[in-house]
């Protein structure tokens, strides 16, 4: 499993569509033809075994259903199945094609649709409904509501404040989903998952019933459930309390403060706002590609909880986001009556040290270019200081003389390292990480001249010009979603290669060297005589040859010698036993 399916990378040629990796796929429509034809003579074997013709009378047949008698795992066979497999004698076998009735005028939303319509027909302007009482059996709460806001008025949907609606209870699922533009939802009670899935211009507001105890802290409670805002496209959403797992995930221009998420939070997202005034669950931020998240951090752990592959994390001190933090948490507050908010302004803007600008890598870069082109931003530049704009053009210059063309491979090491004394950070900038496996080749080390190699007792490697071109090698690494090369059928040691594959191609050779240690006690021995079961394993040589980890680990080692890191651990008495 790759899981590069997002990424427009996929080895084999399956999920991408750029076309020198499609090139990768060998298989035919031809062979999933034939795969089914072939399980559909199976199974009508199978049938005539039981007498049976047809498919669909094969449906409640709980009489045909038998116990493995020697099952794959021997741990099945202490499990009692008798009871999923009993059938009623006197039951009718048939399964029934009758659906019953679904109260489609029973609905809350039904009564909320006809209370509203005014408004829909453009009869009047304004209408805020008085309590209503929801329930969880109430699923996707607004989206019928929206979908006729969207027959009269297209995706534009209504005016601002044209429609409040206001409930008291526990939601059901998808609450408020697809909600539409110039509709507000306020709720006072919590929502079940999916609270506003593809989001579009509404606003939902979300906080504990009044009847909540006193000691009741909404910052530690969690009042809607997993994969809110998923998907969604515009509006706004108020949530005073926690929210569950993925939230955010794949939003593209909807804002949001919360005071807390799950794990997975601000998954593959690629526009809007999100502001988290509480703690943060594992993997934020995997993925994200675009727009921007301020989280409070107070020890909750949070940069390590992070997903930093695609994302830098950065101090709010820039006026504008300051002023809008200040407006939105403002806003929030007065939706709300967030406590945690309260604490916040009253702190402010001294509090705003405690806030973290989730930057997204690629979104940063591409603000970049359009500040590039405004003569505003040209203005602004050349009042940089000199420190700046020499690392600036010192960054121009060197992509200018030693740019990659994006499209042809990379034949020769040396097209990728044309600079010896390259800045690696520089040079990170220039290499293609996401494409490394198809862009640059294996190096193979070759040994020093023999004559050389005769007069002294070194090493038959030149490993400084190893170490030379090791940032490319390592660029090479696809982040693979089941490293096999540190499995069982690759590393015997389970070093964490992929690790620090990545520490070396961000030039942290100390960290990388920290990974490397936690499991292998002698590298520089390994690293020279190892047969490398590790590059055997490796996914990469499935299409390609594969990177090169045994150097990668022997320049660590030799690295960490020469920088001093590695210091001999002298105990302070010796039995001489040994």
């Amino acid at each position: 499993m790759m899981r590069k399916c997002h990424l427009n990378t996929c080895p084999v040629g399956v999920a991408t569509q750029d076309p020198e990796l499609r090139k990768k796929f060998e298989g035919k429509p031809e062979h999933i033809i034939n795969y089914f034809f072939l399980l559909a003579e199976e199974i009508r074997s199978i049938m005539a075994r039981l007498g049976i013709r047809r498919f669909q009378d094969l449906v409640g047949r709980a009489d045909l259903l038998a116990p493995s008698s020697k099952p794959v795992n021997p741990k099945a066979a202490l499990l009692d199945l008798t009871a999923m497999i009993l059938s009623d004698p006197n039951a009718d076998p048939r399964p029934t094609k009758e659906q019953p009735p679904f109260p489609y005028g029973e609905r809350l939303e039904s009564k909320v649709i006809e209370l509203v319509q005014p408004v829909i027909d453009g009869k009047i302007k304004q209408l805020e409904l008085e309590w209503q009482k929801i329930r969880n059996v109430d699923r996707t709460f607004g989206a019928t509501l929206s979908y006729y806001i969207s027959l009269a008025y297209n995706e534009k949907g209504l005016p601002s404040n044209s429609i409040h609606i206001r409930l008291r209870g526990s939601a059901g699922q998808s609450f408020c989903a697809f909600l539409a533009h110039g509709v507000t939802v306020t709720l006072e009670g919590d929502a079940n998952d999916y609270v506003g899935k593809g989001l579009s211009g509404g606003e939902i507001i979300i906080r504990p019933s009044p009847q909540a105890p006193p000691e009741f802290r909404t910052e530690k409670s969690v009042i809607v459930g997993n994969v809110c805002l998923y998907g969604a496209t515009s509006g706004r959403m108020f949530v005073c309390g926690q929210t569950g797992e993925r939230f955010a995930v794949r939003n593209s221009g909807s804002t949001a403060v919360c005071e807390g998420v799950g794990d997975h939070g601000c998954e593959y997202m690629t526009g809007g706002t999100v502001v988290i005034l509480g703690a943060t669950g594992r993997n934020f931020a995997a993925g994200m590609s675009g727009g921007i998240a301020y989280v409070l951090e107070r020890n909750w752990g949070f940069r390590q909880k992070c997903n930093m592959e695609t994302i830098d994390l950065d101090p709010v001190s820039d006026k504008n986001d300051i002023l809008f933090l200040h407006g939105l948490l403002s806003e929030f507050l007065e939706k709300t009556g967030s406590a945690t908010a309260a604490e916040l302004l009253s702190n402010w803007p001294a509090c705003t040290r405690e806030f973290i600008k989730v930057f997204p890598k690629e979104y940063r870069k591409a603000l970049e270019d359009i500040k590039v082109k405004s003569p505003k931003f040209l203005q602004y530049q050349a009042s940089l200081d000199n420190d700046y704009k020499e690392e600036e053009n010192e960054r121009t210059i060197v992509t200018r003389q030693h740019s990659v063309d994006p499209d042809p491979r990379v034949d020769d090491i040396e097209d990728t390292l044309p600079d010896p004394n390259m800045n690696s950070k520089i040079l990170r900038r220039l290499l293609d990480k996401k494409k490394g496996f198809t862009r640059y080749r294996r190096i193979k080390t070759s040994y020093r001249k023999a004559e050389k190699r005769m007069t002294d007792w070194n090493e038959i490697y030149d490993y400084k010009e190893v170490r030379r071109g090791i940032q490319v090698q390592a660029a090479r690494c696809m982040d693979c979603g089941v490293p096999f090369c540190q499995s069982q059928y690759g590393c015997p040691l389970g070093n964490v290669i992929p690790k620090w594959n990545d520490l070396v191609f961000q030039d942290n050779w100390r960290e990388a060297l920290e990974q490397l240690l936690q499991t292998n006690n002698f590298p520089e021995f390994t690293g020279r005589v190892c047969p490398a079961p590790c590059e055997g394993a490796c996914v990469l040589s499935i299409i390609e040859k594969s990177v090169t980890i045994k150097n990668i680990e022997c320049t660590i080692i030799d690295y960490g010698f020469e920088q001093g890191w590695i210091k001999p651990d002298i105990p302070d008495n010796r039995t001489f036993n040994g």
